[in-house]
């Protein structure tokens, strides 16, 4: 009989536990936004673009890209589409004319601010319906979820 480490166990055990459950608040929310905002809200991908635009004001294409893990060349047919949109703006950089940096619209931020709105709303919403331990879990389980997300990151972003 072979012996096996239950430590080791557990820990394939709760890895096995969060890849299956992880992508399903996620996919909750999306299909929630697409019935309460409706069609015009940006989807996925382009999503993700004007997320990483907005906390990194300035980003370069190729920076977008490396965040997003994607080629250069399809952050660049996406920041074409919002750009025609109005929800980016392409500006020239000052120091180097060479480069183009990224900027969000007022109009993606307002949309932005009200995608934010509904999903704040959504969790709010649900938490009166747990239980307190299930509310304290949650609430302890956000900062290990963010290092958890930092440490599974490749080492090239």
């Amino acid at each position: 009989m072979s012996s096996t480490d239950p430590a080791a166990e557990e820990r394939r055990r709760i890895a096995s536990g969060l890849a299956a459950i992880l992508p399903v608040p996620h996919r909750t929310m999306e299909r929630r936004l697409m019935a309460d905002f409706g069609r015009s809200m940006p989807q996925g991908v382009h999503s993700a673009l004007l997320r990483v635009a907005d906390e990194h004001e300035g980003i370069t294409v190729r920076e977008a890209a490396e965040d997003l893990l994607m080629k250069p060349n399809n952050v660049s047919a996406l920041v074409t589409k919002l750009v025609d949109e109005g929800m980016l703006e392409r500006l020239v950089d000052p120091g180097d004319k060479r480069l183009v940096r990224l900027r969000p619209t007022a109009k993606a931020r307002r949309r932005s601010a009200a995608v934010d709105a509904l999903v704040t709303g959504y969790v709010v919403g649900a938490l009166p319906t747990m239980t307190d331990g299930e509310v304290a879990a949650l609430g302890s389980a956000v900062g290990a979820l963010a290092e958890l997300t930092r440490r599974v990151q490749p080492d090239t972003i």
